[in-house]
């Protein structure tokens, strides 16, 4: 009909009385639109997105599940992680060029705060890194040893060193994990 208003969701009708008469008053769709951007712009979800852990972007072999455990163990530790597919000679390039020496590679390869982590690297380890900032290219765990974060559990853990890797392309020992 012309002239008549489709009836409003309950929620946004406050009804008084005055007397024997009954008034009526609705929020329009721009008041519940400000309100609600003002209750946005006001509540706590910007503190809770800087309060999120370090960012770290991972490439690995999207059909990899033990690279998919090592990025489960570093979102449940608080990192943002994202991820991106590689594999291959693309991959091997990616490494390579970011100073990741051949025989420290492993299956997958990581960048946080301009340091690359390499293989199954423990949270601990890259917490040490970005707490102490030395100048170097990042942390490496060479292969993939058993019971390493991501390489089944740590009760069962062969002996594995984290390396240091230098800019000039060397590497040094970072921490060491004795067999469990």
């Amino acid at each position: 009909m012309p002239g008549t208003r489709a009836a409003a969701p309950e929620y946004f009708i406050e009804q008084t009385r005055k007397g024997n008469q009954m008034t009526q008053k609705t929020l329009s769709r721009r008041a519940v639109l400000i309100g609600g951007t003002a209750l946005l712009a006001a509540s706590p979800l910007p503190a809770l997105a800087q309060a999120a852990g370090p960012a770290i972007h991972v490439l690995k072999d999207p059909d990899c599940r033990c690279c998919s455990a090592w990025i489960e163990i570093l979102e449940y530790e608080g990192f943002a992680v994202t991820v991106e597919p590689s594999v291959g000679v693309e991959l091997m390039r990616y490494k390579i060029a970011n100073g990741i020496p051949d025989g420290m590679a492993s299956c997958h390869t990581a960048q946080i705060s301009g340091y690359m982590i390499e293989g199954h690297v423990p949270v601990a380890d890259i917490r040490r890194l970005l707490d102490e900032l030395p100048d170097a290219v990042g942390l490496a765990v060479p292969g993939m040893p058993y019971g390493s974060p991501g390489m089944g559990p740590e009760s069962e853990r062969e002996a594995y060193d984290v390396f240091l890797i230098r800019r000039d392309g060397g590497a040094e020992p970072f921490s060491r994990y004795e067999a469990a």
